[in-house]
């Protein structure tokens, strides 16, 4: 299982964190370590005094491929759900500085925390689905697929022209504006439109 993550595909995040909008999609991994089991909490690492929570929406691939061209993408997930790209962003932005990577800022265990997924119906339509996020109980992030500068079928695409796709894989697909710091016994749910797919507590 591969987790893939799209960097800045939201215009007003990128503007948020002062980075360019992508011309193409920016990509990172989280590995299977990375994903926070459901109904358990995340312990505040010790290696950061600023972690954010990041709400985005996330695809489940369905079927193996590789060089997947965007017509044909759709074929190739059938579930969705609200996910979170937890970020030491104190060690991001010395990453940055320094011009390394920074997946120690994002790919650190439990930094993934993915909803309860949903199929995908013919009735969806996945450019304008509506999801948010709640920190204790107020509405902190609310996002529209609608205003993703890369839909979810040119990252199919684009993504595999790199990495073979395989079953079981998911993507994130990005943040839209509004990330913020967590503290210890935070409580973050995830939504699709009114239904809740995703609860983490902080501790």
């Amino acid at each position: 299982m591969k987790m893939i993550c799209i960097g800045r595909n939201y215009a007003e995040h990128a503007k948020e964190l002062n980075n360019e909008v992508p011309s193409d999609p920016v990509i990172f991994l989280k590995p299977r370590s990375a994903l926070l089991f459901p109904d358990k909490p995340l312990y505040y690492p010790e290696f950061t005094d600023d972690l954010h929570y990041e709400c985005e929406l996330v695809v489940k691939i369905c079927k193996n491929g590789k060089y997947i061209k965007e017509k044909f993408a759709p074929k190739y997930y059938n579930e969705i759900t609200v996910g979170l790209d937890f970020t030491a962003r104190d060690l991001q932005q010395k990453q940055k500085a320094k011009g390394l990577p920074w997946e120690i800022a994002k790919a650190f265990d439990c930094s993934a925390a993915l909803g309860k997924f949903i199929p995908i119906t013919p009735d969806m339509n996945l450019n304008n689905i509506k999801f948010h996020l709640k920190l204790n109980d107020k509405v902190v992030q609310d996002g529209n697929s609608a205003d993703m500068i890369f839909n979810i079928n040119k990252i199919v695409e684009y993504v595999s022209q790199y990495f073979t796709l395989n079953i079981g894989d998911v993507i994130f697909t990005g943040t839209p504006a509004g990330v913020g710091p967590v503290s210890v016994y935070d409580k973050l749910e995830g939504f699709i439109g009114s239904e809740k797919l995703l609860d983490v507590d902080i501790r």
